[in-house]
């Protein structure tokens, strides 16, 4: 039998706690039987990093029990017969323009933005998220709503749904004509604009619940025989025959069709959701916070579910992600980062890992600014303590969920650097290939590099991170000449203290010896031996004489670490620049 990740019982570690209770669960329902995860996301556009957690959280959880040995499988359904709701700004090839038409057709019968190889909307869309699973190592079974339904799949449980279309419309009465306190119905708080927006991707966006004031209840909508849009009406239907007979508001196309036989519809959300749930027999699904207040899909769909036979899935209510520097995200709004965007300037080990740290019910936010840098120190030391045998439990599972799944071990950079290093290094180089491995081979002399490959993919990651996130202004860019003007300008302290600095370059060229100069010379300027602790006074004097070498070397008085910028400019070079 495969190992945990860590032992099955632990308070600080949420997946292992959530593992127990889905196999305790699932014993429960159906002894035996292979355990069902599952997850949903609706490709109404960009797939971004708070959908990504609807996946992650199941896939990890998936993950810890295959481990233990028991079966399981985590279904993603691919929501691509939700109807297009609206045109996604800052999406290319896409205009208000080209696409309004198209809403209020299935995802999968819109057309995929101009310049696409996808046959339509959806598929453009999953497109991108299926390539970001497979290279975070999530395993899964994927399941279309448009081939369930189109292909009757669902008939028995839309036949249901329509014959006890009273039972289901009692359970929603509840919740639209409960009283206040004081006689007051209360009315339903909406998602706000941000919440609807991270709803979509995961079907909290079509909180549509198939009601219509003053008519008979129908928890089924076709899409229009003419114009194959959900702007229908269901005027009547007869349970024995099951024909049913509907009116398109927009073309005011009118059709009786046998539902025996029909396949080109869906029911609402609110009661398709937990007809999946019984349908799939999932045991575990977590729900957004968009799904989870009083009167939502989640809170409904586990009275709806008991109807179908079924029983509501255990599992956490999850917080939104957000992104340095950025709100929350929403999948309409342009340059939303997505799991894709992420994976190009981090490993895939790093991205498993901020899922996999936090509880689902705490918030986080993925860096793609200049603390992403910090991110990796933390990674790399945390690796440093699983090597030495020093890391905390709960921080050992964090990181095996990070490094492997049950069935392999994620690919790995063979000799992973420092991030915030190849970062600077490709900054200064450009990406030139030559010239970095010169750099990186200097950094350790005793262990020179022999090829880029072994500090690949991580190198490619800074290098993208650097080309893409880093703002024009904060490149860094070595000065071709001398700054004979500041240069002439010195106090003898001045001199002296570039004196020093040029005398040891060569008896100190690596990323330690380096560092050891730079951080001694005004310690030596002080009367002080290079190895001294420093001093308040002392911290001042360096920060003055790293800001003179930034000015001299990068016109700035900040830039990347001095140690690898010395060894990206080149002894010879740094002479040039820095002789007074």
């Amino acid at each position: 039998m495969a190992q945990s990740a860590q032992s099955s019982s632990t308070e600080t570690d949420w997946v292992s706690r959530f593992a127990d209770e889905v196999i305790a669960e699932a014993e429960r329902r159906a002894p035996g039987k292979t355990i069902v995860v599952a997850s949903g996301l609706s490709p109404s556009g960009p797939i971004h990093l708070g959908n990504l957690r609807e996946v992650m959280t199941p896939h990890l959880v998936a993950d810890e029990i295959r481990r233990r040995g028991h079966e399981v499988r985590h279904l993603i359904s691919w929501d691509d017969y939700d109807r297009y709701r609206k045109v996604p700004k800052g999406i290319p090839g896409v205009s208000e323009e080209s696409h309004a038409q198209h809403i209020g057709r299935p995802l999968t019968a819109v057309p995929a933005p101009e310049g696409s190889s996808y046959p339509n909307w959806a598929e453009h869309f999953k497109a991108a998220m299926v390539a970001s699973l497979a290279e975070l190592g999530v395993e899964y079974d994927p399941i279309s709503q448009t081939e369930q339904y189109t292909s009757g799949a669902y008939r028995e449980q839309v036949l249901f749904a329509m014959k006890h279309r009273g039972d289901i419309d009692a359970v929603l009465a509840q919740y639209r004509t409960k009283q206040k306190p004081g006689g007051k119905k209360p009315q339903q708080k909406p998602l706000d604009e941000a919440e609807l927006e991270a709803a979509e991707g995961s079907g909290a966006a079509g909180e549509d619940d198939g009601s219509a004031e003053g008519a008979e209840y129908f928890p089924y909508k076709p899409y229009c025989g003419e114009c194959n849009k959900d702007f229908t009406k269901v005027t009547a239907y007869d349970d024995a025959t099951t024909e049913l007979t509907y009116v398109c508001t927009e073309d005011e196309f009118t059709e009786t069709v046998k539902l025996s036989e029909f396949n080109r519809g869906k029911l609402v959300w609110k009661v398709d959701w937990p007809m999946r749930w019984a349908y799939e027999g999932v045991v575990f699904e977590p729900s957004g916070v968009d799904h989870s207040s009083p009167g939502s899909s989640f809170q409904v769909g586990g009275q709806i579910v008991g109807l179908f036979g079924g029983e509501q899935p255990i599992g956490p209510m999850y917080a939104f992600v957000g992104i340095s520097g950025m709100a929350k995200m929403s999948s309409s709004k342009g340059g939303v980062p997505t799991p894709a965007d992420a994976l190009k300037i981090m490993e895939p080990q790093l991205l498993r890992w901020l899922y996999a740290r936090r509880r689902p019910n705490q918030s986080f936010k993925i860096a793609f600014d200049q603390e992403i840098q910090r991110l990796y120190d933390e990674w790399d030391k945390l690796e440093g303590k699983v090597a030495d045998g020093s890391v905390l439990p709960a921080d050992a599972a964090a990181h095996a969920r990070a490094v492997r799944v049950a069935s392999h071990e994620l690919p790995r950079t063979p000799r992973p650097m420092p991030y915030r290093t190849l970062a600077s290094v490709v900054d200064i180089t450009a990406g030139h290939d030559e010239q970095t491995l010169r750099i990186l081979s200097d950094l350790d002399p005793s262990q020179p590099l022999t090829s880029l490959d072994d500090v690949r993919p991580r190198l490619d990651r800074a290098e993208n991170w650097i080309t893409t996130q880093v703002p024009a202004d904060q490149r860094t860019l070595v000065r071709e000449d001398a700054d004979t003007e500041l240069l002439s300008s010195l106090d003898d302290a001045g001199r002296e203290s570039l004196r020093l600095l040029l005398e040891g370059l060569d008896s100190h060229w690596s990323l330690d010896g380096l560092t050891t100069l730079v951080y001694g010379v005004p310690k030596v300027m002080a009367g002080l031996e290079p190895d001294a602790k420093p001093t308040p006074e002392l911290k001042v004097a360096q920060r003055e004489f790293f800001a003179l070498l930034y000015r001299l070397l990068v016109t700035r008085e900040t830039g990347p670490r001095l140690p690898t910028l010395l060894l990206a400019v080149g002894a010879e070079r740094v002479r040039k620049l820095l002789a007074a």
